[in-house]
């Protein structure tokens, strides 16, 4: 179980670093505002960095992965999405994935029961999970927005109160606080009870879910039980987004452990497989059009080659062609 156990130790030595440093040091100033400064600028260039990587490297091929009947025949239905030939149709293939993981969805269990026969059957879970999972995290950040911003914006402000409509607890319960810890809490815990899958999954597997769930402990104890003064927490993130150098308020050590793993979880990053949230968008299996029939695709890596058309070939060896009795088109 090192594969499980080696992650954990990570992230509570992680969380560890800026409580120590701040309750017994008082770095206060460096892990409020350095390491917030240099984990956005790692972020941005690593993301901008891969991105770059990716966009630049060739496709020789047409490779659009498809499971639809594709563009032919006008009598012959084309299933538009999964096979498209126009750029809207692959537009919506990839918003559909991106907002729905449609292709999670089609995820089948397959299992060998009594005899040889193999038995398909649906396996939803996961895609329900994954699915809220990133949905409650992006209504999460988004939802930090407030701390950032003097004036609220009206969407901003109806998600947040939409988010804690339920109102049972003082302050009131956000409800993506508890879907994103059970989510993460499922696929940790699916990771390590289905044999399959705990064979193929690597520590680096294990990292950041375990990060996440740092953060969001973190984040939930600073609201409901040690309650952190939210002013200076204002005070110091609308000076991070200025680019104010201030040094930050008092703010309790819990506070500097969220940002820390959270700067964590930013540097990591475009290093990790989830960077694959902005690979997404230029995944050439997603976003190529399957047209090879309509469309002649060159690699670009080919040799220039000379073509002979049949005139010339004719010019040249007309005489054998004659001799030989072979017919030619020009006497």
């Amino acid at each position: 179980m090192k594969k499980v156990i080696n992650p954990l130790l990570v992230v509570a030595v992680l969380a560890l670093i800026p409580y120590v440093g701040v309750e017994y040091a008082g770095l206060d100033y460096v892990f409020g505002v350095v390491i917030p400064y240099a984990a956005a600028a790692v972020l941005a260039l690593g993301l901008l960095f891969r991105m770059l990587d990716w966009l630049r490297r060739p496709v020789p091929f047409n490779i659009t992965s498809t499971c639809g009947q594709g563009q032919s025949l006008d009598w012959i239905r084309q299933d538009k999405i999964e096979s498209p030939s126009r750029r809207w149709h692959a537009a919506v293939r990839v918003l559909s994935e991106v907002l729905l993981f449609r292709s999670l969805f089609r995820n089948n269990k397959a299992e060998f029961r009594k005899g040889p026969d193999i038995v398909y059957g649906s396996h939803k879970w996961l895609w329900l999970a994954g699915l809220v999972f990133h949905w409650s995290l992006l209504v999460i950040v988004v939802r930090h927005a407030r701390f950032f911003l003097a004036t609220l914006p009206g969407p901003v402000a109806f998600l947040e109160h939409a988010d804690s409509f339920l109102d049972v607890t003082v302050p009131a319960l956000y409800m993506t606080d508890a879907i994103v810890l059970t989510a993460v809490s499922y696929l940790v815990i699916r990771r390590i009870v289905d044999a399959r899958v705990r064979i193929i999954s690597l520590q680096t597997d294990f990292f950041p879910l375990f990060l996440i769930i740092g953060i969001v402990l973190a984040g939930i104890s600073m609201r409901y039980m040690t309650r952190v003064d939210i002013m200076p927490v204002k005070a110091l993130a609308t000076g991070l987004a200025e680019f104010s150098l201030d040094a930050p308020g008092e703010i309790g050590a819990l506070f500097y452990v969220h940002l820390f793993l959270v700067c964590s979880l930013a540097v990591y990053f475009p290093f990790s497989k989830l960077v694959h949230m902005g690979g997404i968008f230029i995944s050439p299996t997603r976003t190529m059009l399957n047209n090879s029939r309509a469309k002649r695709h060159v690699n670009p890596w080919n040799a220039p080659v000379k073509f002979r058309t049949y005139r010339e070939y004719e010019d040249e060896y007309r005489e054998k062609m004659k001799k030989a009795g072979i017919p030619v088109e020009k006497q």
